[in-house]
């Protein structure tokens, strides 16, 4: 930390908190947290806490943990845990504060009343997710343009997505991708106990939800000709419709293994795995896709923007169960190509960093704490804006559950 910065108080809310055992956001709060506290920074974290539930530490390595009940339900959970984070928030001051999720910005005018500069960090594309119905989606696309109204600065994780704000709105982002861990030494001693050898089984990690594509994933790998098994790793609450789907397009060389808690044992199935079958559509960059290629597996991802984004040319890409049958039948039949882009995507990782994540996101908290960001924008959802939705993002289907 440089001696012209100072240390600074930061809030991270807007998550489920850590230690991170859910996604995307809640990965990034805990490594990026971590490192602005060995910076010399107090970093303060909002975590979702519920009834029964045991522990609540008042730290997590070097952050301090505000934990606040929210909703049981899908579509109130998120809004209000952050609304009593930001009460909370309010009347106990930061230097700057980092908001997830794009869904959270009707309650940013709280914090610009408390003058609480605020940079929110959009995500993927929310409307789009099958989970959601019209209602929902109508949500999403006003709290898109809320977020560009009262936000002091907007994130965003994917040039895909920085590019969607600049043609729907014209206004610009601090894009900042998340790290890839490197799991080079991850071993394989905990395959025996659940019965896999590695190198000889192929591996999904996900939600299931059908923008995900487990789906296909699943159907497609039934129309295979691998003797290998498929390792599903996923689960999704309010999902149970979907969920029975795509258990009964497999056949029994699916292994379902739920949700995985255990990292270590995490971390060595994405290292042992052939190839990881990445199906995430409208999220930006993803950090279970970073994990596969930080561990030198080599993928087959569904073919969308975001996902060459990472993956550029030594990906392969699907968009049908013939795809994905097509993708898994090349890899086993080619084990030294198959090698050769796990090699090459091994390198791409190290464009991924998390120390260099880190710096970005001190930098625009400075920025925050100084009021040079953008600061409120006021300009309305562009014709041009969504033309370029239609032209860019797939097609995904809708599916109850």
């Amino acid at each position: 930390m440089s001696e012209r910065s100072g240390a600074m108080s930061i809030a991270l809310a807007g998550t489920r908190g850590v230690p991170a055992r859910y996604g995307g956001f809640e990965t990034c709060v805990e490594e990026v947290g971590r490192r602005l506290v060995d910076r010399g920074h107090d970093v303060v974290v909002y975590c979702r806490s519920s009834a029964g539930e045991g522990d609540r530490p008042s730290t997590y390595l070097g952050m301090r943990l505000v934990h606040l009940p929210a909703a049981r339900r899908r579509s109130l959970e998120t809004l209000t845990h952050t609304g009593l984070s930001v009460g909370h928030l309010a009347a106990n001051r930061v230097d700057a504060a980092i908001v997830f999720n794009a869904a959270n910005s009707p309650w940013l005018p709280v914090l610009r009343a408390a003058r609480i500069p605020v940079a929110t960090h959009v995500d993927g594309l929310e409307w789009r997710r099958a989970k959601w119905g019209p209602v929902g989606r109508r949500y999403y696309r006003f709290a898109e343009s809320a977020a560009v109204r009262w936000s002091d600065a907007l994130i965003a994780d994917a040039q895909g997505i920085a590019s969607y704000y600049t043609s729907a709105f014209g206004v610009p982002t601090s894009l900042i991708t998340y790290g890839a861990p490197l799991l080079d030494d991850a071993g394989h001693d905990r395959l025996d106990g659940v019965a896999l050898e590695p190198g000889r089984y192929h591996l999904v990690v996900a939600r299931f939800e059908p923008e995900n594509h487990v789906h296909l994933i699943v159907e497609g790998y039934a129309r295979s000709a691998s003797t290998l098994p498929l390792v599903v790793v996923g689960t999704a609450p309010y999902a149970d419709e979907y969920t029975h789907r795509v258990h009964a397009l497999a056949d029994q060389r699916v292994r379902f293994f739920g949700g995985v808690w255990d990292q270590t044992l995490l971390n060595q199935l994405y290292a042992n795995a052939r190839t990881y079958l990445h199906g995430h559509s409208v999220g930006g960059t993803n950090p279970s896709l970073l994990r596969a290629i930080g561990a030198g597996t080599a993928v087959s991802a569904y073919d969308v923007g975001f996902n060459r984004e990472v993956l550029g040319a030594d990906g392969r890409y699907f968009r049908t169960p013939d795809d994905v049958a097509a993708a898994v039948d090349a890899s086993d039949a080619d084990l030294e190509g198959t090698e050769l882009r796990a090699k090459a995507l091994r390198r791409r990782a190290e464009d991924y960093d998390w120390d260099v994540v880190t710096d970005q996101y001190e930098e625009l908290c400075r920025e925050l704490r100084a009021r040079r960001t953008p600061g409120p924008q006021s300009h309305r959802r562009r014709a041009d804006g969504d033309a370029w939705e239609t032209a860019a993002l797939p097609h995904v289907e809708r599916t109850a559950g």
